[in-house]
């Protein structure tokens, strides 16, 4: 069964656990380790190519994922396209997750208050 790479910067929430379980066959989430974690979440904007940067990322997939292995890719918009990229030429299936946007308003003492709630739809392959 694949595993699934995460990069983003979050935690995976029970609604989409359970549709990579299903859907996927994912039967093992992995995260990445924290000294990568930060490479991750704290891309340099004054860096002009990030591709030396990534590079402890790409080695950690190389030396842990499998080919068709998914990878959750979300995040700084260059970063997110070299390391889908990394994962098209390495055999793995890169990904990203889609929501749909729930309003609600509610009326609280006589004013009005709107509640935006993101809710998981699903995987999205890209392509």
């Amino acid at each position: 069964m694949p595993k699934m790479f995460l990069l983003f910067s979050h935690n995976l929430t029970d609604d989409q656990i359970k549709d990579a379980k299903e859907n996927l066959k994912v039967d093992k989430f992995i995260y990445l380790p924290k000294e990568l974690q930060n490479i991750w979440s704290n891309i340099p904007p004054e860096v002009e190519d990030i591709t030396d940067y990534l590079k402890p990322i790409k080695e950690f997939l190389k030396n842990n994922a499998n080919d068709g292995d998914y990878v959750l890719i979300q995040g700084d918009f260059g970063a997110t396209y070299n390391m889908v990229s990394y994962a098209f030429e390495n055999n793995l299936i890169p990904i990203y997750a889609t929501t749909k946007r729930v309003v609600k308003e509610v009326i609280e003492n006589g004013k009005v208050i709107t509640i935006r709630e993101f809710k998981h739809c699903r995987f999205r392959k890209y392509k």
